[in-house]
């Protein structure tokens, strides 16, 4: 009797691993996401990406922003599907040279890590473009932001693109109804666009992203009068010019390692780092309004943040049989 209920019971459980493989198969080949895509095929995928991200942290406090950037470069460039991390060859450029992500974007040895660590456990199962989505998620957690239920699926492109990096990716001295036209390009609202930004809630940037702020703002030979003077004294002083143009600042001159709102509260005082951060505030209008909510509430923000990235890691991914699932997230599979 015992063997009969034992045997029952081992078709049962085959019955309903082999539906939920034809469910995720169907998923797959229809370019849906799902937040189960790996529950089968590598249940410990996402608690490997999360375990090695927080060894990083124990050394570098600037990984999680820079694993966050990676996503989001990623995902502005033919959407989410890991050409950021392909390496140049002799006979290939990537995105990693290109105006916005060179000198700049890093974190790909963490990425390293965490793919050697999943190929051992499921070979050439976890997409390097995944990897990315849930790092990010996990970034944010690790510095004490908001979580959000991570869709996965993502196959990785065999090509990448120099020239959509240089062109697509949004530039620190854009204004209001330019980075409104960037992100409306990749299907994300002004409201997105504002919530994104507040991502520079963690991480830093180089003098030579904000210096023409800070002497010649817009070919007038003056500063950009929008900066609060003292901050604005301080940064001449930390970025001279002449001076060494990577030197870095805190995006978020108040918390620059912790996930808060207090970026936005930044923006308040006229002291947003970049022109793309200031005028969110100081134009009239939509982005204003939202500038002044994320300030006065954080938990505001942390909503509009988790449906953002959702929203933001749906662009455009490779799924079914496109692309590929890479065994070296620097290399196209040979």
């Amino acid at each position: 009797m015992e063997r009969r209920l034992d045997a029952g019971a081992m078709i049962w459980r085959n019955c309903c691993i082999s539906l939920l493989l034809l469910i995720m198969l169907v998923s797959s080949s229809t370019g849906q996401l799902t937040a189960s895509f790996y529950d089968v095929s590598c249940p410990d995928a996402q608690a490997t990406v999360k375990k090695v991200i927080r060894q990083a942290l124990q050394t570098d406090s600037r990984i999680g922003a820079s694993l966050l950037r990676l996503h989001f470069h990623d995902c502005f460039v033919n959407g989410c599907d890991g050409s950021i991390l392909l390496d140049d060859t002799s006979s290939f450029t990537g995105e990693k040279t290109a105006p916005p992500n060179l000198n700049s974007a890093r974190g790909f040895d963490v990425v390293d890590t965490i793919k050697t660590q999943l190929e051992s456990a499921c070979n050439g199962t976890v997409s390097c473009a995944d990897i990315l989505a849930i790092a990010a998620r996990d970034a944010v957690v690790l510095d004490g932001g908001p979580s959000w239920t991570v869709q996965l699926g993502r196959r990785d492109s065999t090509t990448a693109s120099f020239n959509t990096a240089k062109n697509d990716i949004p530039s620190p001295a854009l204004t209001v109804p330019q980075l409104i036209s960037k992100f409306q390009a990749k299907g994300l609202s002004t409201q997105d666009m504002v919530t994104l930004s507040g991502a520079h809630t963690i991480g830093q940037a180089r003098c030579s992203s904000f210096s023409g702020r800070l002497y010649n703002f817009s070919g007038t030979g003056k500063p950009d009068t929008t900066i609060d003077k003292t901050f604005l004294a301080n940064l001449q002083q930390q970025c001279p010019q002449g001076g060494n143009t990577n030197q870095l600042q805190p995006l978020d001159l108040g918390t620059p390692t912790r996930f808060d709102n207090q970026y936005y509260r930044n923006l308040q005082a006229n002291k947003g780092l970049l022109n793309s951060d200031e005028v969110l505030y100081s134009t009239s209008g939509t982005t204003n309004s939202l500038v002044v909510s994320y300030a006065g509430n954080q938990n505001t923000f942390f909503d509009s943040f988790q449906s953002a990235m959702i929203k933001l890691g749906n662009i455009s991914p490779l799924t079914g049989t496109s692309g590929q699932i890479r065994k070296n997230c620097r290399v196209v599979n040979t």
